[in-house]
């Protein structure tokens, strides 16, 4: 199915120009892996770049950023796809190397009713949170908002909330203005990446006492 939603322009350029935080990026790197318009555009602006650092007096001294992991670099190749089958069970490449080849080899935890998560390594002293989320068919997520920039990225399945319907590929890409309540399709459930840059801001009381335990 075709992807319908997309990083914001912002987000995309805080990526190419190597300020976005490593949580955040690797859910753009593993958008971009599947996602044929925001490979475009990551490569358009990372030649807008490239040229306007050529252009600066003294710029055969100025030291290039360091070169995106090659899992990152070769995401720009798989994003040629034009078409994402709707259940497919292999990960982005970005992805691989935190996570495992596919879905299926994935052990999840159990973080409450008809939710499991695995939470994703990064490098010591990151900031941020990545985890793989896990949402059981039907299943209603409880009502909050984001401390912080968070991003989403389905997987596999769906989910619906105030904002629409977001399905294999899409992106959810949110600030901290943003409440809303996921609800997973009733039929396949909904496996997402989510990185936040700070802790949710759970409404209900029981979301919020369980919420240190669980580090959301």
């Amino acid at each position: 199915m075709p992807i319908c939603r997309h990083a914001d322009t912002a987000t995309l350029m805080s990526y190419s120009s190597g300020t976005l935080g490593e949580a955040l990026g690797a859910v753009i790197a593993s958008h971009v892996a599947m996602c044929p318009h925001c490979a475009a555009e990551l490569a358009r602006m990372d030649d807008i770049g490239a040229a306007l650092m050529s252009a600066l007096p003294g710029a055969a001294m100025i030291a290039a950023p360091p070169p995106r992991p090659a899992a990152e670099r070769a995401s720009l190749k798989c994003g040629q796809t034009i078409e994402l089958p709707s259940r497919e069970r292999t990960l982005p490449a970005p992805l691989v190397r935190l996570a495992g080849p596919d879905l299926d080899s994935i052990v999840w935890k159990r973080l409450a009713l008809g939710v499991w998560h695995v939470r994703l390594p990064l490098s010591p002293g990151a900031n941020g949170d990545l985890r793989l989320i896990k949402i059981a068919p039907g299943h209603v997520m409880p009502e909050h908002g984001h401390g912080g920039h968070e991003m989403t990225l389905v997987l596999d399945g769906s989910y619906t909330d105030g904002m629409g319907c977001f399905r294999r590929g899409d992106l959810a890409d949110l600030d901290e203005t943003t409440e809303h309540q996921p609800v997973a399709d009733h039929e396949t459930g909904c496996i997402c990446l989510i990185a936040s840059e700070e802790k949710a801001r759970f409404k209900s009381l029981l979301a919020r006492i369980v919420q240190p335990f669980v580090g959301m």
